[in-house]
C-alpha cells in the first residue's frame, strides 16, 4: 500500500505513511463530529419521556464537554497529520526532484526548457502541497467515516438507511467518470502555464536585443495573446470541473429529501417512531455536509493527475551510476570507435577514435556542427555513449559514478555562470573546503587580482546576479581560477577565449599556461593560432576524425586543417 502512495502521489516514503496517518486522523475528526448528534438523539428521548429531571444534568454538561474535548483533540492531531507533514514533504519531494535532477544524463535537459523545470518543482510541488493538506486526507475521511457511518444506520432500519446513502454512489460515479475530462482540462492549463513562463522568462533574458531590433511591442503582443490563452484555459478547467461536480452535489440534495418522504410515509403507516424519524433527519443533515466537501476534493486529486505524471517522469528517467572509486593508471583519455545521438536518428558521433595523451594538449578543431563540444562532454560523462568505449588511465568512464569522476576534471567553458556572492566564493566552487588563502592564491595565477583589488570590499566584493558587475574577460578569469583551485589532472577548454579582447586574451591564454601544466589538456576552439601551439590535433568532420596529428605534421598532409588555417589568414587580414 505504501509503495501505490508512493506511485500514485510522488511520494517519499515517509511521506506515503504520513499520509495515511492523515487519512486516519481525518476519519477520526469526522467521527468526532457525529458524537454531538448522538448526545442530541439522547437529550431528545428523554424529554419525550416525561422530561429532563436535576440528577440528568450532569450527565448532559459532562457530555457536552467530553464532546468539545474530543473534537478538540481529534482536530488538533489532524491538523498536525495533514498540513505541518504535508509542508515537511513537499520540502522533501522538492529536495528529491533536485537530487534527481543532478544525476539524470544531460541529455534530458535537452527535452526540457527550464520554463517546465521550474514550473514542475514549484508549480507542481505547491498544487501536491495543496491536495495532501486539503483534500486527499480530507476525501479520505469523508468516505470511511461516511461508509460507517451508513453501515451503523442499516442496523437501526434499512429502509430509512437506504433512502439516506443511495445518493452516495450515484453522486461519486458521476465525480469518477469526470476523471479524464478533468485530466484533459488540467493538462492543457498546465501547458499553457509552462508556454506562459516560458515566454516571461525569455523576455527578461532577451530584454536587450529586443530593445535593439525595437521587436519589444511585437514579443509583448504575442505574450499578451499567451496570457488571455492561460486565463481561457482556467476558466475552461474551473468550469469543467464545476459542472460535474455541481451536478454531484445536487444528488445529494435529494438524500435529505428522501429520508423526509420515505420516513414520513414510514410514521405515517406506524412502522417507525418520531424518535427514529427525527435521529435519520438528524444524521442525514451532517452525512451530506463534509460529503459535498469530498466530492470537490475527488475532483481536486482527479485533477493533481498531470503535475503528478509530470513529476514522476523525472523521478523515473534513469539515472548515470557507477561505482565511487577511480581505478585509472595515469590520465590518457581513449576514444575508442565512439558513437553517439543526442535523439534516435540524430547521428552526431560516428566513429571517433583517438588518444589524448597526459602531459599534452590535444586541440579539438573542425567546422561547426562537427561534434568538437560533444566529445569534451562525452570524456566527461556529460552524456553516455551509443556504442564504442572511453576511458581515463584505462578506467572505462562509463562504469565510474558521474561525481566521482568529475572529481578528475577541471572545465573551463565559453559561457561562465557565476552567483550573486562574493568573489572568493564564486571562485571557493571549484573546491568547497579551500581556504581563503588557498582562493586568493589560485585567483592570483589567474591574473584575478588586477581588477579585483579596484572593487571597494576586494574579494569580498558581491560581484550580482552572474556576475554582472564584472566585464566578460574578468568573468572568464574567475571561471580559470575555480580550475586553478581544483586542481584536477584533466584540463577540458571550451572555447574559453573565444569571445575576448586581445588584452583580456593575453592574460587569460597566459593563465592558461600555468593551468595545463604537467596535465591532460582538451583545447576546443575557432581561432588557429589558439591551437597552434597544440602537440596533437584532432579534425572533426560530419561525426568522425578526418585528420589527426601534430599541427606542423597536419600542414602538410591533412586538407582539412590547412584550409582552416588559410581562412584564418585570409580573415585577419581583412578590413574595413
Amino acid at each position: 500500500m505504501i509503495k501505490a502512495l508512493q506511485r500514485r502521489f510522488a511520494l517519499s516514503r515517509q511521506g506515503a505513511v504520513d499520509l495515511i496517518k492523515g487519512c486516519i486522523t481525518c476519519v477520526v475528526q469526522d467521527i468526532s463530529f457525529m458524537i454531538p448528534v448522538g448526545l442530541l438523539y439522547k437529550f431528545v428521548m428523554d424529554m419525550m419521556n416525561g422530561g429532563i429531571n436535576g440528577s440528568r444534568i450532569p450527565f448532559y454538561a459532562v457530555g457536552v464537554l467530553l464532546c468539545l474535548c474530543f473534537i478538540f483533540a481529534a482536530t488538533y492531531f489532524q491538523y498536525n497529520a495533514t498540513y505541518l507533514a504535508t509542508y515537511v514533504e513537499s520540502g522533501v519531494r522538492r529536495i528529491s526532484l533536485a537530487e534527481q535532477l543532478r544525476k539524470i544524463p544531460l541529455s534530458f535537459f535537452g527535452k526540457k526548457d527550464l520554463a517546465d523545470l521550474t514550473n514542475s518543482i514549484m508549480g507542481d510541488c505547491a498544487t501536491l502541497e495543496t491536495a495532501f493538506s486539503h483534500y486527499v486526507p480530507a476525501l479520505a475521511g469523508s468516505l470511511i467515516s461516511t461508509t460507517l457511518i451508513s453501515v451503523c444506520l442499516f442496523f437501526y432500519d434499512r429502509r430509512m438507511a437506504l433512502a439516506a446513502v443511495w445518493v452516495l454512489p450515484v453522486a461519486f460515479t458521476i465525480t469518477i467518470f469526470s476523471g479524464r475530462i478533468q485530466e484533459y482540462f488540467n493538462r492543457k492549463s498546465v501547458a499553457a502555464n509552462v508556454a506562459l513562463e516560458s515566454g516571461v522568462q525569455e523576455c527578461i533574458e532577451s530584454l536587450q536585443d529586443l530593445k535593439a531590433n525595437n521587436a519589444e511591442e511585437a514579443y509583448l503582443k504575442e505574450l499578451n495573446k499567451k496570457i488571455d490563452y492561460v486565463e481561457k484555459r482556467h476558466i475552461i478547467t474551473e468550469l469543467g470541473t464545476a459542472l460535474f461536480v455541481v451536478s454531484s452535489t445536487l444528488i445529494l440534495k435529494f438524500g435529505i429529501a428522501t429520508v423526509a418522504l420515505v420516513g414520513s410515509v414510514l410514521l405515517v403507516q406506524g412502522e417507525i417512531e418520531i424518535p427514529l424519524f427525527f435521529l435519520f433527519l438528524l444524521v442525514a443533515s451532517r452525512l451530506y455536509a463534509p460529503l459535498e466537501g469530498a466530492l470537490q476534493n475527488l475532483a481536486a486529486v482527479i485533477s493533481t493527475k498531470t503535475n503528478i505524471d509530470r513529476m514522476n517522469e523525472i523521478l523515473d528517467h534513469p539515472i548515470q551510476m557507477g561505482k565511487g572509486q577511480l581505478t585509472n593508471k595515469g590520465y590518457d583519455i581513449v576514444f575508442d570507435h565512439v558513437g553517439f545521438s543526442y535523439h534516435a536518428g540524430e547521428t552526431v558521433l560516428k566513429d571517433v577514435s583517438f588518444t589524448a595523451k597526459q602531459g599534452e594538449v590535444t586541440a579539438l578543431v573542425g567546422p561547426s556542427g562537427g561534434g568538437k563540444t560533444t566529445v569534451s562532454r562525452l570524456a566527461a560523462r556529460f552524456w553516455d555513449i551509443g556504442k564504442g568505449k572511453i576511458t581515463v588511465g584505462g578506467m572505462d568512464i562509463s562504469q565510474i559514478e558521474p561525481e566521482t569522476l568529475l572529481s578528475l576534471y577541471s572545465i573551463v567553458f565559453q559561457d561562465v555562470t557565476l552567483f550573486n556572492n562574493t568573489i572568493l566564493e564564486n571562485i571557493r566552487i571549484g573546491r568547497k573546503d579551500a581556504t581563503d588563502e588557498e582562493v586568493i592564491q589560485a585567483a592570483r595565477l589567474a591574473n584575478c587580482e588586477e581588477f579585483t583589488l579596484k572593487l571597494p570590499d576586494g574579494y569580498n566584493s558581491m560581484i550580482g546576479e552572474n556576475g554582472c558587475e564584472l566585464s566578460g574577460g574578468e568573468r572568464q578569469r574567475i571561471s580559470i581560477a575555480r580550475a586553478f583551485l581544483k586542481n584536477a589532472p584533466i584540463i577540458l577548454l571550451d572555447e574559453a577565449t573565444a569571445s575576448l579582447d586581445v588584452e583580456n586574451e593575453t592574460l587569460i591564454q597566459t593563465a592558461l599556461s600555468r593551468l595545463i601544466k604537467d596535465k591532460t589538456v582538451f583545447v576546443i576552439a575557432h581561432r588557429m593560432r589558439t591551437v597552434s601551439g597544440a602537440d596533437k590535433v584532432v579534425v572533426l568532420s560530419d561525426g568522425i576524425v578526418s585528420e589527426q596529428g601534430a599541427p606542423e605534421e597536419l600542414m602538410r598532409t591533412g586538407k582539412i586543417y590547412p584550409h582552416m588555417m588559410q581562412l584564418q589568414m585570409l580573415s585577419g587580414s581583412w578590413g574595413i
